[in-house]
This record gives structure tokens, C-alpha cells and sequence, in this order.
């Protein structure tokens, strides 16, 4: 693996009541986490084609994590999202780099399919900062109850030379949805949107 990760965290949130009422089943989501070195880090380059591969490589892993977190097989997977928060000697583009060229790839065949675009967000933060990883459907990007956001922190990083790679799996949607829209169960899967 090219990625020096210094640490992986996974945690898996389930939501059981909402507002008082149950929600049945309970609404899954799993949240995989890397803190990796920034090979260009406190230095300006015009190829990014190390941080492409990191996160080629992080996509599969990440992706992999939260399905096995979840125990769900692949296929049950319905939404997903990415985000990467850089440490102050990086900039913004690096975790563009990583998020947006080949990330998607392998986070798609570890929830097999993924038609949808994956929904990402990317900042440049030190310790402890937080990002929301922004969620949607997998496989039709306009159904709204998988319209989410999951927070993601590692209260150690990044330090000023890493950056924070965050992968998010659901086994479904938001607790109790009620704002209409396409149904998951209305998808067609042709084009990503419906």
C-alpha cells in the first residue's frame, strides 16, 4: 500500500427511536476513518498522481470496513458518501486528489454497484476539526430520504503534515423519512439521478 496511514478508526451509529417513535428497522450507518501522511505536504507540486493512488487504494479499504462494520453483505449497502480534511501544511487540492479522480471506483464495488455519484466534502483543519460526510443514495441521487450527513473526527488529527480520509456506508436512510420524492423502491438504476 502506498498510504502511510498512522490510524484507522470505524464506528457504526444506529438510530433506534426518533422523536419518540421507533424506528423499524433501526437505521444503520458506518463511518471508516484514515489518517495517512501527506506526501505533499509544506511543498507545492503540479502532479498529484501520489494522492490519485492513496486514494484508489483508501476507497476499497474504507468502503470494505464499513460494509463488514455494518454485516451486511455488499449489495445491501444503499448509500454512501466520502469527505478528507487536510492539515494546515497541505491545501485544499490534495484532498481533492484523493476524494475525486479514483476514490469512487473501488467504494463501488465494495457496496456493489453505486451509480450515483458519491457525495464528498473536503476543508483544511487541525486537530480534532470535524467534517460532515455528506450522504446519498448509491445508486439514484434523488431519493431524499438518503439525503444525510455523518460527522466525522479524530480528536488527534490531522497534524499539520496529514490528512483525514473519511469513507460512510448506510444500510438505508434517514430515521422515519416523510418529504416525498422517488422511494428507494421506485429506482430504475439507469442514469445515477433516478
Amino acid at each position: 500500500m502506498t498510504a502511510q496511514i498512522r490510524k484507522l478508526l470505524v464506528q457504526v451509529e444506529e438510530t433506534r427511536l426518533e422523536m419518540g417513535q421507533p424506528v423499524t428497522p433501526p437505521v444503520r450507518r458506518a463511518l471508516a476513518m484514515a489518517v495517512i501522511a501527506n506526501p505533499y505536504a509544506g511543498r507545492y507540486a503540479e502532479n498529484l498522481d501520489e494522492l490519485i493512488a492513496i486514494g484508489e487504494e483508501l476507497g476499497g479499504l474504507l468502503g470494505e470496513r464499513c460494509v463488514a462494520a455494518l454485516g451486511i453483505a455488499p449489495a445491501q449497502a444503499e448509500g454512501y458518501g466520502k469527505a478528507a480534511i487536510v492539515g494546515e501544511a497541505g491545501e485544499l487540492e490534495h484532498a481533492a486528489a484523493i476524494l475525486h479522480p479514483k476514490l469512487g471506483a473501488p467504494l463501488r464495488r465494495a457496496v456493489e454497484r453505486g451509480a450515483a455519484l458519491v457525495p464528498s466534502a473536503k476543508k483544511v483543519g487541525g486537530l480534532g476539526c470535524a467534517i460532515d460526510v455528506p450522504l446519498g443514495h448509491k445508486d439514484a441521487a434523488f431519493v431524499r430520504s438518503h439525503f444525510d450527513a455523518i460527522e466525522a473526527r479524530v480528536p488527534d488529527a490531522p497534524r499539520a503534515g496529514e490528512i483525514v480520509v473519511a469513507v460512510a456506508v448506510t444500510a438505508g436512510g434517514r430515521p422515519l423519512p416523510r418529504v416525498g420524492g422517488l422511494q428507494a423502491c421506485e429506482i430504475e438504476g439507469r442514469d445515477g439521478l433516478r
